[in-house]
């Protein structure tokens, strides 16, 4: 009898535990539905279980889901039956499906363990899709969460990593989006296998995770038996280490949000981070900030590593024009005054491409790609009163030094003129870069040209020989146009 009353005593426990981590989380509320994602192996069975008992008391409504990843023949097909025969009798629906991970792992040059998890979770967000649900709870456990962090910590994946295993996260891949929750994160694989013996559930074994070759088997089967030679309460240690982590980064976090729009802003596919406020941020302060627009750019952080923040820190004080390539096509250009997190430095650019060279019609309208260009031959006193409506994309010369046979074309190398005010002609090139002109963005510039000489490098500066003087007879007024 008492040996019973000590069974039931451990049952109730650990399913009070696991609800008190639900509740003190806010995992789910009251009314929603919620896929269970279960493989058949002890920690997802456990889950299932669990959450079939305290359904009622949450509000919430179960849905199983299980992908057979063909890659274990037999094997996976009988873990897939049992899945199913345990939603059947606990009286929950279930959707299981099959995929071929392995062809799906050749397509993308994955690791098999890579393209597994993607196609699992592409799975579960379509099925949360077609149910209604938002949310799916895995069976991650205490166990997971040091693997996980050991995993972070070898990779060097700085602060973030050693969070470990989150109970709320985010997956997103492309338009595929899904809540993630851990419920079990607080219970140990020794804890969910006896859950399982004392409920007669019989759970799958999966023998692949026995393989040595997977990242994570090495380190469950090496690693940390070797690591408790040196310390038996190790596990206890790294989780301590990634509750003051994670309690650290939210702090951060937060200052990041307040910070946000007085550093940085979000432009055309973009974000802009000035260089000014941001030099003046601490260290700290500056990785944050860096993932977080990362982050808000890619919609996660799965392929972004410390090594990849901590090339962009050393070369913050590189010149202007330095770029440092990130994973998925992200680039980190230095510009003058601003840093451009972007997948093309070029998108902020404000001129369109430019390519050939076109001769004006003087007087009348051109058209190129991107521009419609007015050119107009009118009185010095006209020009006058144009001045006050002028901006940077309309110029006036003086005609008879600038003729009428012009043309619009990009920069070439060896280009020269004499900026409006300068003494002296200097190279094209090197007025760009003193105008801080980004150097994604010169290929752009329309350049107005005579037979003779560069007359306007436009949006910036005309040519001090075609200026416009008291003796001027005639003005040539060009007016370019973005269209």
């Amino acid at each position: 009898m008492k040996n019973k009353l000590s069974k039931v005593r451990e049952q109730s426990t650990l399913e009070q535990k696991v609800l008190r981590f639900i509740k003190k989380h806010r995992l789910v509320t009251g009314g929603e539905k919620l896929i269970v994602a279960v493989s058949g192996g002890p920690d997802s069975v456990c889950l299932l279980h669990i959450l079939s008992k305290l359904q009622k008391e949450l509000g919430i409504e179960l849905h199983v889901a299980h992908l057979n990843h063909q890659l274990r023949g037999a094997e996976s097909d009988a873990d897939a039956a049992c899945v199913a025969d345990l939603a059947h009798r606990l009286g929950i629906p279930a959707t299981v499906e099959s995929s071929d991970v392995r062809a799906y792992q050749s397509r993308h040059r994955l690791s098999p363990e890579e393209a597994a998890r993607e196609v699992r979770y592409s799975f579960l967000a379509q099925t949360a899709a077609e149910i209604g649900a938002a949310r799916v709870a895995v069976g991650h456990t205490a166990d997971d969460h040091v693997e996980t962090i050991i995993m972070h910590l070898l990779r060097g994946s700085g602060t973030r990593g050693l969070r470990g295993l989150l109970p709320v996260s985010r997956w997103q891949s492309g338009d595929d989006s899904l809540v993630i929750l851990r419920p079990l994160l607080e219970l140990t694989r020794e804890e969910t296998s006896a859950y399982c013996r004392r409920h007669r559930l019989a759970p799958r074994t999966d023998t692949s995770n026995l393989s040595p070759e997977p990242f994570r088997n090495r380190i469950r089967h090496q690693l940390l038996p070797e690591l408790r030679k040196y310390n038996p309460q190790v596990a206890e240690a790294l989780l301590r280490t990634a509750r003051i982590a994670a309690d650290d980064l939210a702090f951060i976090d937060n200052e990041v949000a307040r910070l946000w729009d007085k550093v940085a802003h979000a432009e055309k596919g973009s974000v802009v981070i000035s260089k000014k406020e941001f030099s003046a941020l601490p260290s700290a302060l500056k990785r944050h900030l860096l993932r977080t627009a990362v982050e808000s750019l890619l919609g996660n952080l799965k392929d972004i590593e410390a090594g990849h923040i901590e090339d962009i820190i050393d070369a913050l004080d590189k010149p202007a024009g330095k770029v440092i390539g990130l994973p998925d096509g992200l680039n980190f250009t230095i510009e003058y005054d601003r840093y451009v997190l972007a997948p093309d430095a070029v998108s902020l650019c404000p001129f369109p491409v430019l390519e050939g060279e076109t001769e004006l019609n003087i007087p009348g309208r051109t058209g190129i790609p991107g521009w419609d260009i007015e050119a107009a031959v009118i009185s010095p006193s006209a020009a006058k009163d144009a001045d006050d409506k002028s901006s940077d994309l309309t110029a006036c010369f003086d005609f008879d030094k600038t003729g009428n046979r012009l043309t619009v074309r990009r920069r070439r190398p060896g280009d020269r003129f004499q900026p409006l005010g300068m003494g002296q002609p200097k190279k094209l090139n090197e007025f760009m870069i003193d105008a801080r002109i980004p150097r994604t963005w010169r290929r752009r510039i329309p350049i107005v040209c005579s037979p003779d000489q560069i007359l306007w490098a436009v949006g910036y500066r005309i040519d001090e020989r075609a200026k416009v003087t008291r003796n001027t007879k005639q003005v040539l007024r060009l007016k370019f146009t973005r269209i």
